[in-house]
């Protein structure tokens, strides 16, 4: 992401005919907004400008620039991306009730395993979907909520810990799938999976799409459902065991659970049959 993003700006500022204190202004004020997680646009004459998440606001500078007061504005790209921004399928096969699923927490030392099963109408209007893990936090809880009101059906689900070491995480992860669809309000003709292997639901055809997070809506809006609900859960189990620090590292294994493992010995919520430590 880091080397798309200088990429960019160095071709903004190489492009631009212009004097240095102009780039310098520009240079500025895309490092500023950038770390506010705002949208990077640019201008016919090639000078860069930005528009905020909440709204199109633009940074004219006729008052410090006068010369630049007729330049006309056109949209380009997303900061991250020198493309545009792409739109995920909103089906597989037309015509049919497809469901979405995804799952959360797979790799995970600690806490269950989410996934969720989500059906979207056909003409949506999710267009800022994406896979959960390529998007901010304040991203997938505004869309989160946009998801629940205006999906079709949806549901999410969980395996605990104590199942996962049963059957293992790959069957844990299809069995929260099946959870999920379980309890959608309205049955799908088909299952969009994320993933190459799925264990089939009886009476459902499946498809498996690799991934599909990033290709799919139906899939990207349970991907983003599973993670904030997951999420959102080992945030409450942190209160009761502060000392894994699962508000920032939500169970993964970093070298800060790992060490809090190595110190204070695992808990009930971590998953016996992985490996804990690090060699």
């Amino acid at each position: 992401m880091h080397n798309q993003l200088y990429t960019y700006i160095n071709i903004v500022i190489f492009n631009m005919r212009s004097t240095r204190k102009i780039f310098i202004f520009i240079f500025q004020y895309i490092w500023i907004f950038i770390t506010q997680e705002c949208y990077l646009f640019a201008i016919q004459s090639n000078l860069s400008v930005i528009r905020l998440s909440n709204g199109p606001v633009f940074i004219f500078c006729t008052e410090i620039f006068p010369l630049l007061k007729n330049y006309c504005f056109i949209e380009v790209s997303y900061f991250w991306s020198m493309s545009k921004k792409k739109t995920l399928a909103s089906y597989y096969k037309k015509g049919i009730l497809e469901a979405g699923c995804d799952e959360a927490g797979r790799g995970c030392l600690a806490g269950p395993v989410f996934a969720a099963a989500v059906i979207l109408p056909p003409k949506h209007k999710l267009r800022d979907l994406d896979d959960s893990k390529v998007l901010t936090k304040e991203v997938r809880d505004e869309l989160r909520a946009r998801i629940e009101k205006e999906s079709l059906a949806w549901a999410v689900a969980s395996v605990t810990p104590r199942q996962i070491e049963k059957i293992n995480i790959l069957n844990a992860s299809f069995k929260a799938m099946h959870k999920a669809v379980d309890k959608l309000k309205m049955q799908p003709e088909c299952l969009l999976i994320d993933g190459n292997r799925f264990n089939p639901y009886l009476g459902i055809p499946h498809i498996c799409i690799i991934k599909g997070d990033s290709k799919y809506a139906s899939i990207a809006a349970a991907s983003i459902l599973a993670k904030t609900y997951r999420d959102e859960y080992m945030l409450k189990l942190d209160k009761k065991f502060p000392q894994y620090a699962w508000q920032s590292n939500k169970g993964y294994p970093t070298k800060a659970h790992r060490a809090a493992i190595a110190s204070n010995g695992p808990c009930k919520h971590h998953r016996k049959t992985f490996k804990l430590l690090a060699i």
